[in-house]
């Protein structure tokens, strides 16, 4: 991305943005390459942020035809099944955010995040996976960005009902930011989402988000039944209860760190809650920038949402901190 400069209509229809994270921030923002994996409402949101943001090029992923699960919180997705001539969820979004910003290339590909190969992932600056299984996430993807000797930006989103949790994976990353009249330089080392989620649950700090647990436990369960995220509802809270205590006892973790009324919002309720895809995607959006412009601290390693209290946590969850 270095030694390219802004041309003169980027200059002119970035000004604003310019004038907040200077020109070499923007710069770098339109020569990065994003590919996004799974498309719902939170995702929605975030490639909404970033076209407007002026990234270089957006890649969608989503082979799902439109249900209406889909149109209740994807806003990219038009009402009028008269245009949908059996396009999917990843070209319909495609055509709504050409609109957004003309001078950013976006693309839809048909395909399975488990058979990327590393010669695909290295084509991208950024990943960010979300409506992924924990195999696609941790084996499909994260696993083979990390064998690639460019370093690739690795996210992963999830919201339900009223909740949201975001991963950051920047492996060894380095960025400058303002401390009172001088720019330090800064580094962060970040581990893997299979790495940060294996930490035995009694070394993590003091008070986790229960968030954290509950998303593991129900994460955990629909893969052990072969479900895809989201495909589950009340009648399998009995099995979900069970798998936590199941966890607890083999993690030593007391119970009450993961309220069986949580676990029963997120399993009745799996469908996001569009003003919390709004929260979660506008945050996801600018950790990207963050990340890709390497000014500002980004956050390391998972944050969380909940509507019903409005506190944002970030945890850091490494066997290294």
């Amino acid at each position: 991305m270095d030694g390219e400069e802004l041309t003169e209509q980027e200059t002119q229809l970035y000004d604003r943005q310019i004038r907040v994270w200077g020109a070499d921030a923007q710069r770098r923002l339109s020569k990065a390459h994003v590919l996004v994996c799974g498309i719902k409402g939170t995702v929605a949101e975030f490639c909404k942020n970033i076209v407007l943001a002026g990234i270089g090029s957006l890649t969608l992923v989503d082979n799902r035809l439109v249900t209406e699960e889909a149109l209740s919180a994807n806003f990219l997705i038009p009402p009028d099944e008269g245009v949908f001539g059996g396009k999917t969820v990843a070209e319909l979004c495609c055509d709504s955010l050409k609109d957004f910003n003309p001078m950013v290339r976006v693309s839809a590909l048909k395909g399975e995040p488990s058979r990327f190969d590393e010669e695909f992932l290295k084509t991208f600056d950024v990943v960010v996976v979300s409506c992924c299984s924990l195999a696609e996430k941790v084996k499909s993807v994260n696993e083979k960005c990390r064998k690639l000797h460019k370093r690739i930006s690795f996210y992963t989103v999830d919201c339900r009902d009223s909740c949201g949790e975001i991963f950051v994976d920047l492996q060894d990353y380095k960025y400058a930011k303002k401390k009172l009249e001088d720019t330090v330089e800064c580094q962060l080392s970040y581990p893997s989402f299979e790495e940060a989620i294996s930490v035995p649950w009694k070394a993590h700090p003091r008070k986790v988000s229960k968030l954290f647990y509950a998303l593991r436990v129900i994460e955990r369960f629909e893969e052990a039944e072969g479900r895809n995220p989201g495909e589950t509802s009340i009648s399998d809270l009995p099995g979900v209860l069970k798998l936590k205590k199941e966890l607890c006892d083999s993690q030593s973790l007391n119970e009450a760190h993961i309220p069986n009324v949580l676990l029963e919002r997120l399993v009745a309720n799996s469908k996001e809650f569009p003003p919390v895809c709004a929260i979660i995607g506008g945050i996801l959006g600018q950790e990207v920038i963050k990340g890709i412009s390497g000014k500002g601290d980004p956050l390391k390693n998972f944050f969380y949402f909940d509507a019903l209290d409005g506190k944002g946590i970030i945890e850091d969850i490494s066997s290294k901190p």
